[in-house]
């Protein structure tokens, strides 16, 4: 039997924004643990905001498992947070999201790196030099002595979680930076995404550093952009079929749906989506080829295959829960008829 370290790891019930919360069980198993194995666990909810002190327990249910690369015998366990009958908890975005293995998910994770208050690179009053120079920028003055060793091994570590991180690069704002995040399916995609996110968390513990991911960290009145969490996205319909009268009717639910879908877009969004610094403004629903000031991007590449491949929803922030960024889009895209009307109407009768 070897002793293995389990991480379980989930989202408190802090508002606006959650938090990551993470404790370590030590269980014994005689071979590395599928999740089928890894018992239900339970924590006070009354120091997550969960529950009150009279009746604090809450289970955590295990939903996905990854390997820890920084610990022997070590395990992440992404865990659902349930009430004590089982029900899943309000806080709990991921039990009530629509889910379909054939939705494939692409998150695009902007963040800043802060040290004592200020994004890595900053000068102790004032800026550095204006955005320019520092989007996939190479060298000191641009990236500084120790932001591309973070974002290195957290390339590393990710892979060696099996997360499919496909890749990174430095922002547009000194201290700036993004990884890639692909997935198939709405749960899966966004459990890979939350745990990318606590690996970068951890390992800048060592570094003395925070991850900062609000959408406007500087501020409105500065001239310095935002972060967002722009999700690529696409359905068997969409890759396979697809069409311009389908791309259509699709744009139409999305502008339907546009006020629900910024209700789950991420907290303070109106401090990024102004118009200006590749944004759409927050009250508008737009779609452009290859413009990022729209709310939809459109690839020269959906347009060259018939209107067929991938969207890009340019609006969701930096903070986002990605449950629930990936389960609305999937809730807007499933209200698209993907038959003609009369076959609908053929199976009705």
């Amino acid at each position: 039997m070897t002793k293995y370290k389990l991480e379980y790891i989930w989202l408190d019930g802090y508002e606006p924004v959650p938090n990551l919360r993470s404790k370590t069980k030590v269980v014994a198993f005689a071979g590395t643990p599928a999740l089928d194995d890894l018992p239900i666990w339970n924590f006070d909810g009354s120091s997550t905001r969960q529950a009150e002190g009279h009746d604090s327990d809450r289970l955590l249910q295990p939903v996905a498992v990854f390997p820890d690369p920084a610990r022997t015998n070590g395990m992440l366990v992404m865990c659902e947070v349930l009430l004590p009958d089982g029900t899943p908890h309000p806080s709990n975005t991921r039990a009530t999201i629509p889910d379909d293995p054939d939705a494939w998910f692409g998150f695009e994770q902007e963040y800043f790196l802060y040290r004592d208050g200020a994004p890595l690179g900053f000068p102790r009053e004032g800026f550095p030099a204006p955005q320019g120079e520092y989007y996939t920028g190479v060298g000191y003055k641009n990236v500084g002595d120790v932001a591309r060793a973070i974002v290195n091994a957290h390339v590393d570590l990710c892979l060696e979680a099996g997360i499919d991180l496909e890749g990174i690069n430095a922002e547009v704002a000194k201290g700036q930076w993004e990884f890639q995040i692909f997935g198939k399916g709405s749960k899966r995609a966004a459990d890979e995404l939350w745990i990318a996110r606590y690996l970068l968390l951890r390992l800048c513990e060592e570094y003395g550093v925070d991850v900062n991911f609000h959408p406007k960290p500087l501020g409105l009145e500065h001239d310095w952009n935002g972060s967002g969490l722009h999700t690529n996205f696409s359905t068997l319909h969409m890759r396979e079929t697809g069409g311009e009268e389908y791309f259509d009717e699709l744009m139409a639910a999305f502008d339907d749906a546009k006020d629900e879908h910024i209700a789950v877009y991420g907290a303070d969004n109106h401090l990024r989506l102004t118009g200006l610094h590749e944004t759409a403004a927050i009250d508008e629903f737009t779609y452009g080829v290859a413009n990022r000031g729209a709310s939809i991007r459109i690839p020269h590449s959906f347009i060259a295959c018939g209107h067929r491949g991938y969207l890009e929803d340019r609006r969701p922030n930096a903070l986002a829960d990605p449950y629930q960024v990936a389960g609305r889009i999937l809730q807007t895209i499933l209200t698209v008829h993907t038959e003609p009307v009369e076959l609908l109407e053929e199976a009705a009768a």
